[in-house]
C-alpha cells in the first residue's frame, strides 16, 4: 500500500533557540509527517544530536534516525548550547536509536532509499543541505524544499523593513545554493510571517500545564533555555512562549492554509538579506496571514496531541 503520509528529513539547530524544540514537538504529533531523519546543523552538531536523542526518547521515538551534520567550531553558534542542563544524567551512548555519524550521507541515503517525493523540512542554516547537492545534485528532483528562512517586508517582532534573517546570514553561499536548485517545490516562511507566532494567555497555559512526558521535557527545555540565551532578557515563561519561527515551516510541509503564498523572485545579498529580484530565483513564499488565529489553534491542537495521546 502506498504510504499516505508525507516522508519528511528535518534539517535543526536545535539547541540554540527553542523554536526548534517546538518545532521538532510539532512534527511528531502531526499525522501528516512521517519523519525519516533528523539531521543537526550549525555550531556544535553533536550537542545538538545528544539533544534530539534525548528529546526523541523522552518521546518514545528513537525508531526516528539522527544524522550528525556538519560542524562549525568557529561559527558563532558553536557555543551556544542553552539546553545543555537539560542532557544532566543522560548517557548518549546507552541511546537505543541510531545516530549517523555522516548526517549529510544519512540524508543522501534516505532521499535514494524512498520511493516518494520527500519533503527536506530546513529550520537552520542550510549548510548540510548545500552540502548534498554538491555531492548529489539530483537529489534536488526527488525533493521539495520548505524552509524558515528570510526576510521580505518584516523584521524580528513585525518591525518595517527587511533584516539578514539568522538562517540565511549564517551561511549566504549554502542559502544561494539552497534557492537556485531545482526542487520540486521550493517554499519558505521569512520572519514576515513566523516572525509573529507566539502561544499566549489560555492557548500556552494548556501547554504548560499537560502532564504528559513530551510536553513536559519542552516546558523544562523551554525554562532552561530562557535563563540561558544571551541574545535577550526572557521574563515570560509562566505566561507564553518565544517566538515559535519554526513551527510554520513544519506547518508548511502539509499545509498553507492558513498563509498567503506568493510566487517571488529573491536574490540574497553578501550580507544575507532576501532581496526582491526580477532576474533572482523563483521561490514560494508565505508572505502574509490569512489566518493567524487559526494557525494558533492549530499549533495548540497539534501539541496537545502530545497530552493525550491522541
Amino acid at each position: 500500500m502506498k504510504n499516505t503520509k508525507i516522508p519528511v528529513i528535518l534539517d535543526t539547530d536545535i539547541g540554540s533557540d527553542i523554536d526548534d524544540t517546538w518545532a521538532l514537538a510539532m512534527l511528531l504529533e502531526s499525522p501528516e509527517l512521517d519523519l525519516k531523519l533528523i539531521v543537526t546543523a550549525c555550531g556544535d552538531t553533536h550537542y545538538r544530536a545528544r539533544l534530539t536523542a534525548k528529546f526523541l526518547e523522552v518521546a518514545g521515538r528513537t525508531d526516528v534516525p539522527i544524522g550528525i551534520g556538519i560542524s562549525d567550531p568557529d561559527g558563532e553558534q558553536y557555543e551556544q548550547k542553552f539546553q545543555e542542563p537539560w542532557l544532566a544524567g543522560f548517557n548518549v551512548d546507552e541511546y537505543k536509536g541510531r545516530i549517523h555519524e555522516n548526517g549529510v550521507q544519512a540524508l543522501l541515503d534516505v532521499i535514494d532509499e524512498s520511493p516518494e517525493t520527500v519533503t527536506i523540512n530546513s529550520i537552520a542554516a542550510t549548510t548540510n543541505i548545500a552540502r548534498a547537492l554538491e555531492l548529489r545534485p539530483e537529489i534536488a528532483r526527488k525533493c521539495r524544499f520548505v524552509g524558515m528562512h528570510g526576510s521580505i517586508n518584516l523584521g524580528w517582532h513585525g518591525t518595517p523593513g527587511a533584516i539578514a534573517e539568522t538562517n540565511v546570514r549564517l551561511d549566504v553561499p549554502a542559502f544561494r545554493k539552497v534557492l537556485a536548485a531545482p526542487w520540486l517545490e521550493k517554499i519558505i516562511t521569512p520572519l514576515d510571517t513566523c516572525g509573529l507566532v507566539i502561544l499566549d494567555r489560555e492557548r500556552f497555559q494548556r501547554i504548560r500545564q499537560a502532564q504528559k512526558p513530551l510536553l513536559k521535557a519542552l516546558i523544562e527545555n523551554y525554562e532552561i533555555w530562557a535563563q540561558r540565551v544571551t541574545w535577550f532578557k526572557v521574563e515570560y515563561t509562566q505566561t507564553r512562549s518565544s517566538t515559535l519561527f519554526d513551527t510554520v515551516a513544519v506547518y508548511l510541509a502539509y499545509s498553507n492554509e492558513f498563509l498567503r503564498i506568493q510566487s517571488l523572485n529573491l536574490a540574497v545579498d553578501d550580507s544575507g538579506l532576501t532581496l526582491l529580484d526580477p532576474a533572482g530565483q523563483a521561490v514560494q513564499v508565505a508572505l502574509e496571514w490569512r489566518d493567524y488565529e487559526a494557525f494558533c489553534d492549530h499549533l495548540l491542537a497539534r501539541l496537545n496531541r502530545a497530552s493525550q495521546k491522541i
